[in-house]
């Protein structure tokens, strides 16, 4: 056995070889979220190269994770979790609220990512309670002292929310202008987003109803209610 492995036989180390490779759990939770292509897949962890990210979904196959399906029409191939990864779901999940709630929130607010974050408000999109069923929304993120990026939220009926990187060309109904730091912690819990509006730190500008209704169409992230102690979500 080399020195860079680990004892077969303990169920940990066993565990650990399988979904330590860096970014594994990443495109695992990109993958319970639903995405199946690879360019779903790539824009929800964007700092992974495509030739990385390729890698990993071949060695997460090989590993019994992921089964890669051709479509038969011509289309591009979808990669699905098999029964194993599915089974990993409530774990993968347990070690987020753990860290959710016992890593200072300081520590993970100091590394911000404004398109991962937009990609995983985009998949938390509650279409039911949005005031109108067609809606664009842009979000204006400023990241001090210089950084200021835009992104558009693009919902239409019959059609998944969709993020624009660059101007798709439509009215837009609702400008969320707002500290990307401020956006991040209020989407993970770390803060409210009353509070966040309240400081001017998240300013609304447009359809009243879409800005009324934010907290209920804009879910939280599903570690928001798992705030540490003595943190109020």
């Amino acid at each position: 056995m080399s020195q860079s492995a680990y004892p077969r036989f303990c169920p940990i180390a066993m565990a650990a070889d399988l979904i330590e490779p860096r970014w594994t759990l990443l495109v695992l939770c990109e993958m319970f979220s639903g995405s199946t292509r690879f360019s779903e897949i790539q824009r929800g962890v964007p700092a992974m190269s495509p030739g990385l990210l390729s890698k990993r979904l071949k060695d997460m196959q090989g590993n019994g994770l992921v089964e890669r399906r051709e479509n038969v029409a011509g289309g591009h191939a979808q990669y699905h979790l098999t029964e194993l990864a599915v089974s990993l779901g409530p774990v993968i999940y347990k070690l987020g609220e753990w860290a959710h709630q016992n890593i200072d929130s300081e520590v993970s607010l100091k590394y911000l990512d404004a398109r991962m974050l937009m990609w995983n408000i985009r998949h938390k999109i509650n279409r039911d309670t949005l005031p109108v069923p067609r809606c664009v929304i842009q979000f204006t993120l400023k990241n001090p002292p210089d950084e200021v990026a835009n992104y558009w939220l693009v919902i239409k009926p019959g059609l998944d929310p969709d993020i624009c990187y660059v101007d798709p060309g439509h009215s837009v109904d609702l400008f969320v202008v707002s500290e990307l730091r401020a956006l991040t912690s209020a989407w993970m819990g770390h803060s409210r987003f009353e509070d966040e509006i309240a400081a001017e730190r998240i300013t609304l500008i447009g359809h009243i109803d879409l800005a009324r209704s934010l907290t209920k169409w804009m879910v939280r992230s599903c570690y928001a209610d798992a705030s540490a102690p003595g943190v109020s979500a």
